[in-house]
């Protein structure tokens, strides 16, 4: 029997010390309504706990009629429940899938619903792996850039030389064509050895770097692409570098318009996140910026490489952006990450705010 109104509801004072945990949950009233959402529930979901309050669960989690039959079955019960795979699935973001264990409370209370990412240990190892990559990938970058710029200017003083003793104008168009193209390997060698330099780091406001790739890109794709924005306008400003942050947005924006040959859409979000680990340091607060498009994903066999140099889906791309933008992130204190599959691909770019660091 589904309990009245009048049943007592958690206070959600009571359940104050469950914001230190790092596993999401939600306490559900006898009709199955939010009482209270931890940090981490606020972060799994996106949502502010002033949002989820009074919320009933099947909306929240985008759930079907099984769960609310679930867990009124442990509340007559009075007996728990796991459920190793419960699909979340909320517009506007990426499904995840979860791990959901229930446990009736006393006194006529209600349930209280521990939530996990059943991803998360591969998120983890995939983090440190990235990390880790990212080392070699970077010292053979800039080894192999230094290794090709050595010799350039060489070989365009030596096709200026050249030039000089050449009587044919025909001749010389040869020599122009030598120094363009060193030239443009040369501005191709800088573009590789940018990241390393000092960071110009300044407060600044996310979404003003949102606008100006989107502009640009827009500029380069008139028509066929269009871009939606989904922000959230509290984000407070960051502290960073805003030359890099472009470049790192505006690398992966630009690989989404150029694998949906200017035709489709993409999606720019921002969203704010508590409670995050990177590279080992735990924060507060960090901001979490998603790129999605709905061309045809990366290829699965080059998924686990795609940060790498000199991969790339695409006929004719370089295999150096994606990489160029973990770096420039990582040089911020984050990360990217991405999840693909034909007709949705995702590429999430997380940032700390420092001054949150747990000490």
């Amino acid at each position: 029997m589904i309990r009245s109104s009048q049943a007592l509801s958690p206070d959600p004072n009571n359940f104050s010390g469950l914001d230190y945990l790092a596993t999401a949950v939600l306490v559900l009233d006898a009709n199955l309504n939010i009482r209270f959402s931890n940090t981490a529930a606020e972060n799994l979901l996106e949502t502010s706990s002033k949002k989820l309050l009074g919320q009933g669960i099947c909306k929240a989690l985008g759930q079907d009629a099984f769960l609310q039959e679930m867990i009124h079955s442990a509340l007559h019960q009075n007996m728990g429940f796991i459920e190793h795979e419960l699909h979340l699935s909320r517009k506007g973001a990426p499904p995840q899938v979860l791990s959901c264990t229930g446990t009736p409370m006393q006194g006529d209370l209600g349930v209280l619903l521990e939530l996990r990412p059943i991803s998360q240990r591969v998120r983890i190892a995939r983090e440190e792996k990235i990390i880790e990559d990212q080392k070699y990938n970077r010292e053979l970058v800039r080894n192999l850039a230094h290794e090709i710029r050595n010799p350039l200017g060489g070989i365009r003083g030596a096709a200026q030389l050249l030039e000089r003793e050449l009587d044919r104008p025909a001749l010389k168009e040869y020599t122009q064509v030598i120094r363009d193209e060193a030239d443009r390997l040369q501005l191709l060698m800088d573009r590789m050895l940018s990241p390393n330099r000092t960071q110009k780091r300044i407060a600044l406001n996310i979404h003003e770097v949102l606008e100006r790739v989107r502009s640009v890109i827009l500029a380069e794709y008139p028509e066929g692409i269009q871009i939606h924005r989904d922000y959230d306008t509290s984000l407070p400003e960051i502290s960073g570098d805003r030359e890099q942050l472009i470049q790192a947005v505006l690398n992966i924006v630009r690989n989404a318009a150029q694998a949906l040959h200017g035709q489709g859409s993409i999606h720019l979000q921002s969203r704010s996140l508590r409670q995050l680990t990177l590279a080992r340091r735990r924060f507060r607060l960090g901001l979490l910026i998603r790129i999605l498009d709905n061309g045809p994903g990366i290829p699965l066999a080059i998924q686990n490489r795609i940060f790498q140099p000199l991969v790339s889906g695409r006929e004719g791309g370089s295999g150096l952006g994606l990489m160029l933008a973990q770096n420039l992130i990582s040089q911020h204190h984050g990360l990217v990450e991405f999840e693909s599959k034909p007709g949705e691909t995702c590429f999430s770019l997380i940032l700390p705010l420092p001054e949150t660091e747990y000490s």
